[in-house]
């Protein structure tokens, strides 16, 4: 059973408000569609829970089509391009909406990107290594599960031996970098959200934080 990750979250807790995230995916009932300047109610409102990493959603978007094009650049057409959003802003800190998907039109184009998404987060999850940590120093050694060997080693930084074998380590981890695994739950996370909106027939809309002004003033809006 998916978490509630996609819908919106309680005031106050970190990216909530899409804080941090450049582009920022809601939906709502088409009858509480407004236009720019007015904001978009909180009420009947679906949000994904995203990691507040700004770039994260660009790149989890960058591999995945929607409609024969790149997600991402849908995303940059519609909020940079020459026919500015007009839709009701989401929040504090964010310039107005654009429709990304609207369904029943785009129903099946959204379920598969929802599933490419997915296919991606899995593809690019890593290999899993298995941990081990010095019980002097804290060092810590990872070895691919498919290579590991019961072997006994000299810690690199203490001297004191290191059983390696699976019974002695501290269980499985990824060996991706963090923001490749930032990028993979950002990936999940619009997947549920995507499924979820199309399911109660609600508009997918997307906005684009303000970017500061080059003097350090008031943000810039589109």
């Amino acid at each position: 059973m998916p978490r509630t990750a996609n819908t919106h979250l309680a005031p106050g807790e970190r990216g909530c408000d899409g804080s941090g995230v450049g582009f920022r995916f809601l939906s709502v009932p088409a009858f509480r569609l407004v236009d720019h300047p007015q904001s978009l109610p909180d009420e009947d409102r679906l949000e994904p829970q995203l990691p507040p990493v700004p770039e994260a959603v660009e790149r989890a978007l960058a591999s995945a089509e929607f409609r024969d094009i790149r997600a991402r650049d849908r995303l940059r057409a519609l909020l940079q391009g020459d026919l500015p959003p007009r839709l009701g802003s989401p929040g504090s800190g964010f310039g107005p909406s654009a429709v990304f998907a609207q369904p029943p039109q785009d129903l099946p184009a959204l379920l598969r990107l929802a599933d490419e998404l997915e296919a991606l987060a899995r593809r690019e999850a890593g290999e899993r290594a298995l941990v081990w940590k010095c019980k002097d120093c804290n060092a810590r050694y990872a070895v691919p599960v498919s290579l590991v060997r019961p072997v006994s080693i000299r810690c690199e930084r203490c001297g004191v031996p290191v059983e390696l074998s699976a019974p002695h380590s501290l269980g499985e981890e990824s060996l991706i970098d963090p923001f490749q695994g930032v990028v993979n739950t950002c990936r999940r996370e619009l997947a549920v959200f995507f499924r979820e909106a199309m399911a109660r027939g609600w508009p997918v809309l997307v906005a684009e934080g303000d970017r500061p002004s080059v003097d350090g003033g008031e943000p810039a809006r589109q």
